[in-house]
């Protein structure tokens, strides 16, 4: 079986690359059952910055607060939402420097709603960082069907006053879309 974490994406690479540091607030929009971007964005941001843990299935959730507890995350808050439904999430209007959409693209049902969400927490300026697979794997990720292309977020994307600011691999298997939120 193959490793779904770091073995195929490194969420280090990809701070390095969007410039994630300490003070910063990030969310990760559908965070999921082992938490693959939160733990390392807590510690890239330190105690003075804020990381959402965000997910529709409360008991991903209830699973993730016994290790935010345990291992002493007091910079972690998680948040229950529908992130397709724009206005729903309870995070702070325009508060965010990065929001995180990790394999999650083939999942919703409403992308452009997601996109609107993420849009309204953003700051100026802020960032929409969405991974997402670009080949299928066996049986871990997607089915070559259910794949979204780059070209498909795009249009989405800009109409929600959200430029791309860069575009790279994040792995073998996965490509990284950055944008940035407009004036």
């Amino acid at each position: 079986m193959v490793h779904a974490g770091k073995a195929l994406i490194d969420p280090h690479f990809i701070f390095t690359k969007i410039g994630l540091g300490p003070g910063m607030r990030v969310a990760d929009f559908g965070c999921g059952r082992t938490g693959h971007f939160i733990f390392s964005a807590a510690r890239a941001v330190g105690e003075r910055g804020v990381v959402y843990a965000v997910d529709i299935v409360k008991n991903i959730l209830e699973s993730l607060k016994s290790r935010v507890r345990s291992e002493g995350y007091d910079n972690i808050q998680l948040v229950w939402s529908n992130v397709e439904a724009s206005g729903k999430t309870p995070i702070p209007p325009a508060s965010l420097d990065v929001c995180f959409m990790v394999n999650l693209m083939f999942l919703l049902h409403d992308r452009a709603g997601a996109m609107t969400e993420a849009a309204r927490l953003l700051k100026s300026g802020g960032q929409l960082v969405v991974v997402e697979w670009e080949k299928p794997l066996g049986a871990v990720g997607p089915t070559p069907g259910q794949l979204v292309a780059a070209e498909q977020i795009l249009p989405a994307a800009e109409t929600r006053g959200l430029s791309l600011a860069d575009h790279f691999a994040a792995g073998e298997y996965h490509y990284c879309l950055v944008f940035k939120k407009n004036l």
